[in-house]
């Protein structure tokens, strides 16, 4: 029998300076934009880990919520809604070129969803998002605060981990992720949904040998 492999994907979304009262732009010309850094650990039966690193970025959708969400205050000129908050997970293929599958393509600003989503169970009720026959949204395992120790060791640090089990999206080539925003963390909920960061990363082949964990750190 083979063993189960586990794969830890660790995601930091990081906002820094660049959501001050002024828009930051750097030497090259490029203007500060919210963007972290994704960790993907693999842990095989023998306790080694293999790490790839690789960007992601808080979207310009998610970034039009945040200033609704602040304020409190709809803005008409979005789809987003006030009320929502970021509360399911989705996973896609299409972050990768098929011929070059360890190398994905950076996620842009400009994105308003996955690339290629792919179904994630075609059963589980606690799931959301459900299509042609199948769930597209995981809900999070947890939602934690941890100290910023850079900071006065301030509480600005969010956790969210979800864990993808092992019958969970089988038969696809994973490469991106992303956090999206609803009204509602109850299963079979029907949306709709935005999304509000993405993360692209060398393609993990899923199968049922396979479980996947998505630790997602929002810096605030």
């Amino acid at each position: 029998m083979e063993k189960e492999n586990t794969h830890i994907v660790s995601i930091n979304d990081q906002y820094g300076d660049c959501l001050g009262d002024r828009c930051l732009q750097g030497a090259d010309g490029r203007k500060g934009r919210p963007q972290g850094f994704v960790e993907v650990f693999e842990i095989d039966e023998d306790g080694n880990k293999k790490l790839v690193g690789k960007n992601n970025l808080v979207l310009y959708q998610g970034r039009e919520w945040i200033a609704e969400r602040i304020f409190n205050t709809e803005n008409g000129n979005t789809s987003t809604d006030k009320d929502m908050f970021i509360s399911w997970f989705g996973l896609g293929q299409g972050g990768a070129p098929i011929a070059d599958p360890l190398t994905p393509d950076s996620p842009l600003s400009t994105d308003t969803g996955l690339d290629t989503e792919v179904p994630i169970h075609a059963t589980d009720t606690n799931c959301a998002d459900y299509r042609t026959g199948n769930y597209f949204k995981h809900p999070f395992d947890s939602v934690t605060f941890e100290q910023d120790a850079s900071n006065n060791n301030e509480y600005l640090i969010a956790n969210c981990t979800i864990t993808i089990g092992n019958d969970d999206a089988n038969g696809y080539n994973l490469n991106e992720a992303g956090l999206f925003l609803s009204d509602s963390t109850t299963g079979g909920h029907s949306g709709p949904f935005y999304i509000f960061a993405r993360v692209t990363f060398p393609t993990i082949v899923k199968d049922s040998t396979r479980q996947l964990m998505f630790v997602w750190y929002i810096y605030t």
